[in-house]
């Protein structure tokens, strides 16, 4: 008996949709387990995060975790102060927001005039910076004095670098552990989205002495 012509053709053609099948569960694979990619679309984080740069943010820093639900299946570590954390925003899901952890579960957190305290003792804040001069009282908003207030169980407190320009914790709480997504670590590319797409200075406006910056 002889094969049918058309037998080779659709091998062919099977071999290669599982192929794609394979490629796109291992990308997932990844995306969901291992590593992601996010861009700075604020400055919020300025200066440590551009607007315009690209991120890989590590997925299993602080454990696996289950996809959708955040339970997490095996534990490796928690988020602890100065780490830069990716996080689902806790008054809208669809939104990622990125901002950098001050307080954990259990510490008590106070702002007094811009100054960060922790348990009662000044903040190592080494990466905050500020822009306005003025200082807003308690009774205007809770950019620069803010709390006392005690992170609750499973929980973090995050603020932005840019501490006068930063929508963060101060204003709308806490982060839940289950919200985050992963810990900021690595710069791929970065470039000044300001400028036209099309514009004679695009290659110009690219960073390169951020390309392969890690995140701290």
């Amino acid at each position: 008996m002889t094969e049918s012509p058309e037998q080779p053709k659709k091998s062919a053609i099977r071999e290669n949709i599982e192929a794609i099948l394979i490629a796109v569960l291992l990308a997932l694979f990844i995306r969901t387990f291992i590593i992601q990619a996010f861009k700075i679309p604020s400055g919020s984080m300025l200066p440590t995060l551009q607007i315009g740069d690209h991120l890989l943010v590590t997925k299993f820093t602080y454990g696996v975790k289950m996809p959708f639900t955040g339970t997490t299946l095996i534990p490796i570590g928690d988020p602890k102060a100065n780490d830069i954390v990716v996080f689902e925003f806790p008054k809208n899901p669809e939104l990622d927001y990125i901002k950098r952890v001050i307080a954990v579960a259990g510490d008590t957190v106070e702002i007094r005039d811009k100054k960060i305290f922790v348990n009662g003792k000044p903040f190592d804040d080494r990466h905050g910076v500020f822009t306005d001069p003025l200082v807003h009282p308690a009774s205007v908003d809770s950019r620069d004095n803010y709390g006392p207030a005690t992170v609750p169980p499973g929980k973090i407190f995050t603020m932005g670098d840019n501490r006068d320009n930063s929508f963060d914790g101060r204003f709308w709480g806490f982060v839940d552990l289950k919200a985050i997504r992963g810990k900021a670590w690595i710069i791929y590319w970065s470039w000044d989205v300001q400028l036209p797409l099309f514009s004679s200075d695009r290659l110009r406006s690219i960073r390169w002495s951020r390309l392969g910056d890690t995140v701290h």
